[in-house]
């Protein structure tokens, strides 16, 4: 993240410095619209397009060729953009197109020579290694490389195994492998499975190494010194694609909340006047990478009954809800303190919805209906999701309603995109109050 932002800077400082020198040689006047800088809107639209083409990004970082070409390309699309802006609000005559012309062609020679020393640091200080990888041995020994870290099971008594019976566990690898982009695994055979679905729960990239050619559940071949890996799992979303989910995060929950701020006054006074006890209930959920956080809702039952671990869903006709309770639970009000969680950064506005640790479908724990369970919390959960715009939403009363939830958490995180996004988000307005809802 750091060398992601010394790139950031560089680039913006040539872009700053290639409108600078421009004014120089023609007339700084000649980029201005009514007394500002056009390149007041080129570094914000720069920097939107970088995102877009992945100009920070691993590859970016490991090729001056790759990095100067992803960089020219968000350059050529902001020059697109300025040039038919100054067509249609028919500034010709205020911006000087040679002016123009030269700030760009600065530009460009000044982002290839800055990433070029941004590739030279990286060369000096880091040997060219710009991941932190980790090697899995569980009964299986495999050559480790001197940039690769190495956590070695052993023939002990296998606590640091998942057990995928344990959400504790599960918690405790996840926390384990956090600080790395890249995990590989070596393992028996037989401990495979449990191993493949924990560490693809995590987010990060996996691959399985392998002393033969065979496939399981391989997205890919790739390699790790002088042995062959399956590449299980690329994480469903890259650094960069998590910056521009991030960002859009934060566009959209900042204004939100400034706009709500009347409603969720008005209903945390409705909550005081109903029923004594706090405001807001905080409930500990399943996170990102099967890690626990607190999820924050409206309080919308009885202090005494509430279910701090959420072993007992609410049904339709739950004496625990409070009457302001019945309210905003039927039309989602309830979630609207989630939106703090967004801010904070635990959760996302759109993901598979965060459960409680003691959610069951029917009389099983959810873990217990499918393993796969903890595979989609290889993201930020969030407020809506796919599921809950098909209509998978409420008591999961049989196994069954939580497998078709968790087909489409799956099916989310396998295809995730910007624009799929926006359509669930647009789509949600659709099924804030549902039948379901209770």
């Amino acid at each position: 993240m750091r060398l992601y932002g010394v790139l950031m800077l560089a680039d913006l400082a040539a872009v700053a410095g290639g409108f600078l020198i421009a004014g120089e040689l023609r007339s700084a006047r000649g980029l201005m619209v009514e007394g500002i800088p056009v390149l007041v809107g080129v570094l914000p639209l720069f920097t939107v397009f970088a995102l877009i083409c992945e100009a920070y990004s691993v590859p970016a970082l490991l090729s001056v060729s790759e990095s100067s070409r992803r960089a020219l390309a968000a350059l050529g699309a902001t020059s697109i953009i300025l040039v038919t802006f100054a067509f249609f609000a028919q500034l010709g005559p205020i911006l000087s197109r040679l002016a123009i012309a030269y700030a760009v062609l600065s530009s460009a020679a000044l982002i290839v020579l800055g990433r070029a020393g941004v590739a030279a640091l990286i060369r000096w200080r880091l040997r060219g290694v710009v991941t932190k990888s980790l090697l899995v041995v569980d009964g299986a020994p495999a050559p480790c490389g001197p940039d690769c870290d190495m956590l070695d099971i052993g023939d002990g008594d296998g606590a640091q195994r998942p057990d995928l019976t344990s959400p504790a566990r599960v918690a405790q690898l996840s926390a384990l492998l956090e600080p790395y982009d890249k995990v590989y695994l070596s393992a028996e055979e037989a401990r495979r499975e449990d191993w493949i679905t924990a560490l693809k729960a995590t987010g990060i990239a996996v691959e399985l190494v392998v002393p033969e050619r065979d496939i399981y559940s391989a997205v890919g071949l790739g390699r790790m010194e002088d042995a062959d890996t399956l590449i299980l799992s690329h994480g469903p979303l890259s650094l960069s694609s998590q910056i521009k989910k991030r960002a859009f995060d934060l566009a959209l929950t900042v204004p939100a909340l400034i706009f709500l701020a009347p409603l969720l006054a008005i209903v945390a006074i409705a909550i005081k006047l109903d029923s004594p006890g706090p405001v807001l209930f905080g409930q500990t959920r399943i996170g990102r990478g099967n890690l626990p956080f607190k999820c924050w809702k409206f309080r919308s039952m009885h202090v005494a009954q509430t279910d701090a671990h959420g072993a007992k869903s609410a049904s339709r006709s739950d004496a625990r809800i409070t009457r302001v309770g019945r309210f905003i639970r039927k039309t989602s009000i309830d979630e609207l303190p989630q939106l703090f969680n967004v801010l904070i950064g635990n959760m996302s506005l759109v993901g598979p919805r965060p459960h409680a640790v003691a959610s069951t479908a029917g009389d099983q724990l959810f873990w217990e209906v499918s393993q796969r369970y903890w595979m989609r919390h290889a993201a930020k959960p969030g407020i809506t999701g796919l599921a809950q715009v098909r209509g998978y939403r409420g008591a999961t009363e049989k196994p069954e309603d939580l497998e078709m939830r968790l087909r489409s958490d799956l099916e989310y995180l396998q295809d995730w995109s910007f624009w799929r996004d926006l359509v669930i988000l647009f789509a949600t307005v659709k099924v804030i109050s549902h039948e379901n809802a209770y």
